[in-house]
């Protein structure tokens, strides 16, 4: 049998749930991020009127102010951003138990054995969007496929609030012409290599011997070859699945600039005091790597591993 597999994306989803609780700011440029006055935070999400005015996803919140002067910007509120997800994910358990979440607004669905009672790929595509509207006041985006690959593909194809079914008889028409960073994992390091051997498009990326991928590069050129063809078999994991954690760390945006070596101790204190909690809860170990043997001190609470006066330190 056939496997459907749809990839739902909520539309804009931080700067939507905002909305939602703040209508008088429909239709002026919204961005989700730090605070701006205090100096730190990135672009987290944006709506469609930010997006159009050239702001985008990441950048820092003073270059969004440069390019669209009117935005407006709310600090995130990830408690309530996670009570829309968990919503949303009630909404897909009545027709799947098999979900897979790719962040906090992006899922992947197995609907394989629920057409005898749901229907097709499609209408409980449909139907999906319809509820995800109607109950929760947002929208989403969902591709239909027969693989996770083309299925993400179809949610990025066409936004907001669309559904696009990549089928194997249409994939080449709406797939292939598509530019190779579209892709899923295929970054910007990736994409670059892939320009420079004239590769610039997903079919062409396709229609490229393997053997010739894998030389370029290694192992994932086999990976990419066969993302290119929908030939992807990667299960969709069961709800609830976490996958094991194979690093820890922590970062931080400081307010104002670290003049001093007693500013700098602080912050990698407190960053690692964060690190080494979370290395206790899940059992790990870590090893340093050491540039100050003279500055060597246990780490302050785990005892996992130590922490240099100016090193970083590594966690496995």
């Amino acid at each position: 049998m056939e496997r459907v597999v749809l990839h739902s994306d909520m539309n804009n989803c931080y700067a939507s749930i905002e909305l939602l609780h703040h209508p008088e700011l429909r239709g002026r440029p919204l961005v989700v991020g730090g605070d701006p006055e205090a100096r730190h935070g990135i672009v987290l999400a944006k709506d469609q009127f930010a997006k159009k005015a050239g702001v985008k996803t990441g950048m820092a919140l003073w270059q969004a102010k440069q390019i669209c002067p009117e935005v407006v910007f709310v600090p995130p509120r990830m408690g309530l951003y996670l009570r829309f997800s968990r919503l949303v994910r009630e909404i897909y358990a009545d027709y799947t138990d098999m979900q897979e979440p790719f962040g906090l607004d992006e899922c992947w669905l197995d609907v394989s054995q629920s057409g005898s009672y749901k229907g097709d790929g499609m209408t409980i595509a449909k139907e999906i969007r319809n509820r995800i509207k109607f109950e929760l006041g947002i929208t989403v985006s969902i591709g239909v496929s027969w693989n996770k690959i083309f299925a993400k593909l179809g949610s990025d194809y066409k936004k907001p609030d669309a559904i696009t079914e990549i089928s194997r008889e249409n994939y080449r028409q709406i797939v292939w012409p598509l530019q190779v960073e579209d892709l899923l994992y295929v970054g910007r390091a990736t994409q670059k290599k892939l320009n420079l051997y004239g590769i610039h498009m997903i079919g062409e990326l396709a229609r490229t011997d393997p053997e010739l991928l894998h030389r370029w590069f290694g192992k994932m050129g086999y990976v990419l070859s066969v993302f290119a063809n929908g030939e992807d078999q990667t299960p969709v994991s069961m709800e609830d699945y976490h996958a094991p954690i194979k690093s820890i760390g922590n970062s931080t945006t400081t307010p104002r600039d670290l003049t001093t070596d007693m500013d700098v101790k602080i912050i990698v204190y407190a960053l690692a005091e964060s690190v080494s909690a979370r290395l206790c809860e899940n059992n790990f170990k870590c090893q340093v790597a050491e540039t100050d043997q003279e500055c060597r001190r246990p780490c302050l609470r785990s005892g996992a591993g130590r922490l240099p006066g100016s090193a970083g330190f590594v966690h496995e």
